[in-house]
């Protein structure tokens, strides 16, 4: 593969640059990538496993990475278990993983998957601040749902079977809850005074008061607002039916276009959502030939093709580049990208396919951020419940102990 990118300081080429994510997930997006040479398969429940795969991305200066997370094993079968033993099966969580990576990192964004219709937003706000200040401002946040019944049968505390459109209508309210715990500390509601004695400014503590058909949460929040304010929130919509969902509750917005008609479309379909990311599949060798026949062996190891929500790519680096910017000319700001095998694929993102963009001038050859926010170009939101300067103090600030 070609060599490292490059971090020298450069100008930058573009107003609106390029982002790149990729999305983590067991030894690979393939499920045969387990059985491929340097799979280091026996190490997939390990820190040292995943620091390693942030500290390659983090090389080649991408925005984030994303750690998958369910509530039951993998599974071929989407309503259930599959039996299978030949398959990965079993995972870490992403936000417990996220965090313990968060200090071996530095620049990189962190952003771990949480399944909103199983998770309290009082305990995912007070995870997710926590581990944007174990990073100090790189946490985001990435909502799924579970129409799962072994899942639901997990917890017992609600029938599987509800309306998708019902689910991600909780997730939004979820996603609601969320933002407005991170925002129920003021930034400077910490005094931190041991002249006075004073550690905490209660008046700038606030409850929340949210009620709403699936959550009623006062607040406010144990953890103080977190570095970035609200991190950013993203969400994959493998069909046009999530779109709504997106544009009410995402910063980031990941589609499943399989060309750049599908992708503008996707684009003109979510206005008011800031980023909408291509999602891909990749397979990536020096030449297409190769590419095409490691799919093919992989396949074969698996005993099936492999199929995918989203496009599957198998190719040059030079090849996926063109495609890239072809469909950034339909509107989308950037990609997240699945590595089939993440032993090779990974450092074929970061030291094949980063170069070439970077000769092509549509991405960073530093890091111009110290912030997740930073990276993707969004500004730090003020806190809502804070009142305007020379305003009456909130009311809605809990009375002092």
């Amino acid at each position: 593969m070609p060599v490292r990118p490059s971090h020298s300081p450069a100008p930058s080429p573009s107003p609106a640059p390029l982002h790149l994510a990729v999305a983590l997930d067991g030894a690979g997006w393939h499920p045969a990538a387990w059985r491929e040479p340097g799979a280091d398969a026996d190490r997939l429940f390990t820190a040292g496993y995943w620091a390693a795969l942030v500290a390659e991305a983090e090389h080649g200066l991408l925005d984030f990475v994303t750690f998958e997370d369910s509530l039951s094993l993998q599974s071929t079968d989407p309503d259930g278990p599959d039996g299978r033993t030949d398959l990965v099966r079993g995972r870490l969580d992403a936000v417990l993983v996220a965090a313990r990576v968060a200090p071996l990192s530095r620049h990189i964004g962190l952003v771990p998957s949480v399944v909103a219709t199983h998770t309290e937003p009082f305990h995912v706000s007070k995870a997710l601040a926590t581990l944007d200040y174990v990073s100090r401002g790189r946490a985001g946040l990435r909502i799924q749902i579970s129409e799962r019944a072994d899942e639901a049968s997990h917890f017992g505390r609600r029938a599987a079977g509800a309306d998708v459109t019902e689910l991600y209508g909780e997730a939004a309210d979820h996603v609601e809850v969320v933002r407005r715990l991170w925002d129920s500390w003021e930034d400077d509601a910490e005094i931190r005074d041991a002249a006075t004695g004073r550690f905490v400014d209660r008046a700038k503590l606030h409850y929340i008061d949210f009620e709403g058909r699936h959550f009623s949460v006062k607040g406010p929040s144990i953890t103080p607002r977190p570095p970035q304010g609200l991190p950013p929130v993203s969400a994959l919509a493998s069909d046009a039916a999530v779109y709504p969902f997106l544009a009410r509750a995402t910063d980031i917005g990941y589609v499943t276009a399989r060309d750049a008609d599908e992708a503008r479309a996707a684009v003109a379909a979510l206005p008011r959502t800031p980023h909408v990311f291509g999602e891909l599949t990749v397979f990536l060798d020096e030449k297409p030939e190769a590419a095409e026949r490691r799919l093919q062996r992989l396949d074969a190891a698996h005993g099936a093709a492999y199929t995918s929500d989203a496009r599957v790519f198998a190719g040059t680096p030079e090849l996926l580049a063109d495609l890239l910017l072809e469909w950034r000319e339909a509107g989308l700001t950037g990609f997240r990208l699945r590595p089939g095998v993440l032993a090779h694929d990974l450092p074929a993102i970061t030291r094949g396919l980063v170069p070439e963009l970077q000769r092509r001038g549509v991405f960073r050859r530093a890091y111009e951020a110290s912030s997740l926010r930073g990276l993707l170009g969004l500004a730090r939101p003020a806190n809502r419940y804070a009142p305007a300067p020379g305003a009456p103090a909130s009311p809605t600030a809990p009375a002092a102990a």
